[in-house]
């Protein structure tokens, strides 16, 4: 289960989705949001990350982070244990060329090369996703705990895809996502919320890359 939530994680924040007919409107939305982005050289942001499936009883809840240059495609996200961010349980990297995909409880890393054929899991584009191959309509705004948020539903031109539809709850006054709440073919719902996005933060020169000497005994999988 655990393997298959960051997996969720990624394809959350990578799919494509389109609707029959694009709304100006929610272009309009859509282009301040991906504009602002565009002027970060980097972004950083904290979230949590819900895995609903009435049907099945399941309702699973982590916390991760994610730094990412998207000129570069190069991204790293954290996911953490249930006791808080001092205890990793998971993460992906990617160097723009390498993805590693650590598991902590296995002492794990796969390694593969990034998929460049465009249907690949790239988190380095999660704010700028809707760009290409998608159709939108803005169903208006919603306050939410005070705060104005405007709602944007997005569904997949390709109906092969397992997702059918994702709803983004963008900051009406900051012009930035706030969550996105897909919905998959098999009865889950998955919930993306930023809870604080740091544009520009430092990143170490060793952030987007995997150090097996780090992780003492880790078992290498070249998947390559």
């Amino acid at each position: 289960m655990k393997k298959l939530f960051i997996l969720s994680i990624l394809t959350l924040l990578t799919a494509s989705y389109t609707f029959a007919q694009k709304d100006a409107e929610a272009k309009v939305i859509l282009n301040k949001v991906s504009e602002k982005y565009k002027t970060y050289d980097a972004v950083k942001t904290d979230f949590d990350f819900t895995l609903d499936n009435q049907q099945a009883g399941v309702k699973e809840t982590q916390s991760g982070t994610l730094i990412a240059r998207s000129k570069a495609n190069k991204f790293r996200v954290t996911i953490y244990d249930a006791a808080g961010k001092a205890a990793v349980a998971q993460e992906i990297i990617s160097d723009g060329k390498t993805q590693w995909t650590y598991l902590k409880k296995d002492n794990e890393v796969q390694v593969n090369n990034v998929d460049i054929s465009g249907e690949g899991l790239n988190p380095a584009q999660v704010f700028t996703i809707y760009e290409h191959g998608y159709k939108y309509i803005y169903n208006g705004d919603k306050k939410i705990g005070g705060k104005v948020y405007q709602e944007i539903d997005l569904t997949p031109e390709d109906i092969k895809k397992s997702f059918f539809k994702v709803r983004l709850m963008i900051d009406k006054v900051k012009k930035q996502i706030y969550s996105a709440l897909i919905f998959d073919k098999n009865g889950n719902r998955y919930t993306y919320t930023l809870k604080s996005l740091v544009p520009n933060p430092p990143i170490a020169d060793n952030t987007f890359s995997f150090d097996p000497k780090a992780h003492k005994g880790v078992e290498v999988v070249d998947l390559r």
